[in-house]
């Protein structure tokens, strides 16, 4: 969460200091709200309600919607997201939001935390790749350098490649293994 903004971390509550992902993350914003719809995703609420609050602060509209958000208010948020230009911004959970709505009016997601799985980053962007979609999508994901963060990208890589070879037709990783390590596998 110190990636994120140090005033996630109760040491640093205060909020003395600044946060350079959310700077940019606004940066983002007004550079892409104007001409385009945006997704916000972080696995963190407090991130999410710190860059709400952000938001506010510059008279930003915006949706919001996390773990806490009620299955009947998602649908009336996502149908508003979708049907008109109010709120161009769409602040959401990674965990509430990574499955079951399409959100193709939106062409520009930000994932402003890693997750460990890269399959919940990836279903989180799917929310723009459906029928209907017109437009190209724009992904970023925001890494702090020389972090924790960067670690978590490389081991998402590593889980990508393992999976990779599970999946071809190839002589590969899983013609490779032994009864052992099957068993191992699956034990």
């Amino acid at each position: 969460q110190i990636c994120n903004a140090p005033q996630l971390v109760p040491e640093y509550a205060d909020g003395s200091f600044s946060s350079a992902k959310m700077e940019a993350l606004l940066q983002e914003i007004q550079l892409h709200s104007q001409q385009h719809k945006v997704l916000v995703f972080s696995q963190f609420t407090g991130m999410l309600q710190r860059i709400a609050a952000m938001l506010t602060q510059y008279d930003i509209p915006y949706l919001y919607l996390d773990g806490s958000t009620a299955a009947h208010t998602r649908l009336d948020l996502v149908q508003q997201f979708q049907q008109t230009n109010e709120e161009k911004i769409f602040l959401i959970s990674l965990k509430a939001g990574g499955v079951g709505l399409t959100l193709t009016a939106a062409d520009y997601v930000y994932l402003v935390d890693p997750w460990w799985n890269p399959a919940a980053e990836q279903q989180a962007i799917d929310r723009t790749h459906r029928i209907g979609q017109q437009q190209n999508v724009f992904a970023y994901r925001m890494i702090c350098k020389d972090s924790i963060e960067e670690k978590i990208l490389q081991l998402q890589q590593r889980k990508q490649r393992v999976a990779d070879e599970l999946i071809t037709e190839d002589a590969g990783f899983i013609k490779q293994l032994t009864a052992d390590d099957i068993a191992f596998l699956f034990a």
